[in-house]
């Protein structure tokens, strides 16, 4: 399909959606990347940053669940290349910077200042939920700040992965324990 085709349809699709809805919106784009050592990933970016990335059973059920969280927008497959690029580099081990811009604003103010802390972690290194809570405002709020953590919409790219409980232990994890630690060995922070 030609790239002058594929606008054309999308511009036909928005329109669609305009007069069947009664209003427009910034479509949210999304793609699976089916092919990492992790399963399957669904990324999505509402207009002004990576705004999902989840571990996913189906891709119906991820989008599913864009149409479900921004309900009245459309929501359209796209290419999301930069951050594709961005986790081929990572798996590969060439890069664990992302560089990608996220767009955290529908979280509370705590929970984005928790994954602000949290992308701050370097790669090879873990910090404990109390770490995190402390360099969000409030050491005694490590259980928030895990709640926080586990409502991270941008898995990986924000590596709540690399914060643990305060005994070393590995806590939980929204992707399983299996996939924590094959990132926290990926990355260096565990050994083999």
């Amino acid at each position: 399909m030609t790239t002058t085709h594929s606008r054309a349809e999308e511009h036909m699709v928005l329109r669609a959606f305009e007069r069947l809805a009664g209003r427009n919106g910034a479509p949210v784009r999304w793609r699976l990347m089916d092919d990492t050592p992790v399963g399957t990933l669904g990324l999505a970016d509402g207009g002004h940053g990576l705004s999902r990335l989840s571990f996913v059973e189906s891709g119906d059920a991820f989008v599913a669940s864009l149409l479900r969280d921004y309900d009245g927008r459309p929501v359209l497959e796209g290419a999301l290349d930069q951050p594709r690029r961005a986790l081929d580099r990572y798996f590969s081990g060439k890069s664990f910077e992302f560089g990608v811009v996220c767009d955290l604003s529908e979280l509370s103010a705590f929970d984005r200042k928790v994954l602000e802390a949290t992308a701050r972690i370097p790669a090879g290194r873990v910090k404990t939920y109390t770490d995190v809570a402390k360099a969000a405002g409030n050491a005694r709020a490590s259980r928030a700040a895990g709640n926080a953590l586990h409502k991270n919409p941008v898995a990986i790219v924000v590596p709540c992965h690399r914060v643990l409980r305060s005994d070393g232990s590995l806590g939980g994890y929204g992707g399983g324990l299996p996939i924590k630690e094959w990132l926290l060995k990926h990355e260096g922070a565990l050994l083999v």
